[in-house]
């Protein structure tokens, strides 16, 4: 890693620390007597076009006057902003390091900070057009985004598990229900405001203030931005919260932050429930697809398995709540 640094951003160059962490990269801190850097490598694609929309984006953000900040790139020698590490094809990328820190997971009192951010990117990010075609496809193209995830294969590993995840046929079922439910659901999301969205935001995306971490100091890992429904923003943030010690407080300060910079129509708001819903099998999607294509040993997936399924009773008991958290919400703000 440090010759790939010296090589493709020789000033840059410095001593280097492995992030914790992470499902999709690999990430290092670098550092020098005068510089801090932040380099990332791209483990699950290889796609130029991915990275080259989210830079595009990044890069308009980054002129914007924010209250919080957003990863910077950092220009390679050769001018781009990314760099092919070998001939496995995977690319790195350097970003300006930002000041702050990961949440801490009991940590709740950041969550109105957070809903006001989210709100603030949701606004601007509907007036950024990064003159490329987005790669990634909308959450409601669930079966377009993931062509090895096909209904039969979806059923047999469910249904019928192999030997790695016999032990949780009671989980699988349940996600293959979830499934079944939301596939029937797709079409009704393609009415609904759209704009670009991050798609991605949850407590590992986000860093606080280290001297008052009520306070979002930036939103981070921009990969998954695209064209999508507007609601999935905050419906991807609320299905984090699930579980969290503090979760009914979180997701009232989360909407309540939110509900100050953005006021959403009644279908957008009776969309949310199913869009967590959404989020959850997106989410196992992602992971089955990273382990048919051999990204991911049997574990990881045996994981996911079982919190997405917990994330699931969680999801169904809590439905109406959140529902109603959100309009109270948005009324209030759009009383004041």
């Amino acid at each position: 890693m440090e010759t790939i640094v010296s090589k493709a951003w020789p000033e840059w160059a410095g001593t280097l620390r492995r992030r914790s962490g992470g499902w999709n990269n690999t990430t290092y801190f670098v550092g020098n007597q005068t510089k801090r850097a932040v380099l990332r490598i791209y483990d699950t694609h290889k796609d130029k076009g991915k990275i080259e929309f989210e830079h595009a984006v990044l890069q308009q953000l980054g002129s914007q006057n924010l209250p919080f900040k957003v990863p910077v790139p950092v220009s390679a020698a050769t001018g781009e902003t990314m760099f092919q590490i070998d001939e496995s094809g995977k690319f790195a990328c350097l970003f300006r390091y930002i000041d702050g820190d990961t949440p801490n997971e009991e940590a709740s009192g950041y969550a109105q900070s957070f809903g006001e951010a989210a709100g603030i990117l949701t606004t601007v990010l509907a007036d950024i057009n990064p003159g490329l075609t987005p790669v990634y496809r909308p959450y409601y193209e669930l079966r377009t985004s993931y062509p090895l995830c096909s209904t039969e294969v979806i059923r047999e590993l469910c249904l019928y598990p192999p030997e790695p995840f016999r032990e949780l046929g009671m989980e699988l079922e349940m996600l293959y229900k979830a499934y079944e439910n939301i596939t029937d659901s797709l079409h009704e999301f393609s009415g609904l405001p759209h704009q670009l969205v991050h798609g991605d935001l949850n407590a590992s995306n986000l860093l606080v203030q280290s001297s008052n971490p009520s306070v979002v100091a930036a939103l981070l890992d921009f990969e998954f931005c695209t064209f999508d429904v507007r609601v999935m923003e905050p419906a991807v943030i609320l299905s984090g919260l699930l579980g969290h010690v503090e979760e009914k407080t979180m997701i009232r300060d989360f909407c309540r932050g939110f509900s100050r910079r953005v006021q959403l129509t009644p279908a957008e708001i009776n969309a949310i429930p199913v869009l967590m819903l959404l989020r959850k099998i997106d989410v196992f999607l992602h992971f089955v697809t990273r382990y048919l294509e051999g990204t991911d040993e049997s574990q990881v997936l045996h994981e996911q398995i079982k919190l997405l399924s917990a994330d699931l009773i969680q999801l169904s008991e809590g439905t109406a709540e959140i529902g109603t958290i959100v309009r109270e919400e948005q009324g209030r703000a759009s009383r004041l």
